[in-house]
């Protein structure tokens, strides 16, 4: 289906624009989004008579989205949540999640506007992209840690996960120390201190 853009939309094109779409996309969609019209003679012409009052409230929207943005972008919430020793959390932090976070402090955002590829599933530092606007995006970090002493951590860099395995890695080498293994040994090889080095005794 040819429509005209009422807005930028992603990667179709801006304001004015005629693109085609597939049929679904724009009846689902951005017909009843009023994000567009149908390309025909009759909304072209309603089109090209209030292009100049619909780009008009468009820089408006986005001046707007801008100083929302500026308050918004780079904003950190916390998400407490269960996991395994690996990282992999007992479920996942979704869209809601992310609404609910940004809520507690303050910022009132529409589950349209947070762009996920999929739920977060480990823990860690996660960017989340804020679509403010079709050209105003900022991002947001979700710092999901299994507690409050993890999240500080992970706010000042530290990656956790690895610092985890750093820890265990030095415990094993610690084990290996404790029980006098020397990994620099062959099979079957004895230690330099336990031989006989006196020479063979002939005079």
């Amino acid at each position: 289906m040819d429509i005209i853009l009422l807005e930028r939309i992603g990667n179709l094109g801006s304001i004015g624009d005629v693109v085609t779409v597939k049929d679904g996309y724009a009846r689902n969609y951005l017909l009843p989004q009023k994000k567009a019209l149908r390309a025909n003679e009759a909304n072209k012409k309603v089109f090209e008579a209030n292009r100049d009052r619909l780009e008009k409230e468009n820089a408006e929207k986005r001046g707007d989205a801008e100083k929302q943005g500026e308050k918004v972008d780079g904003t950190e919430i916390v998400m407490l949540r269960a996991s395994s020793n690996a990282g992999q959390l007992y479920g996942s932090v979704n869209v809601r999640d992310v609404i609910n976070g940004l809520t507690e402090k303050g910022f009132n955002i529409d589950k349209s506007q947070v762009v996920m590829g999929h739920p977060i599933k480990t823990i860690g530092m996660h960017d989340v992209t804020i679509a403010l606007h079709p050209e105003v995006h900022v991002t947001v970090k979700a710092n999901v840690a299994r507690s409050d002493d993890e999240a500080a951590l992970q706010s000042q860099g530290i990656d956790v996960l690895a610092q985890m395995f750093e820890d265990e890695q030095a415990a094993i080498e610690e084990q290996a120390a404790a029980n006098q293994i020397d990994s620099t040994l062959e099979p079957g090889e004895i230690p330099a201190d336990m031989l006989d080095d006196t020479g063979d005794g002939d005079d």
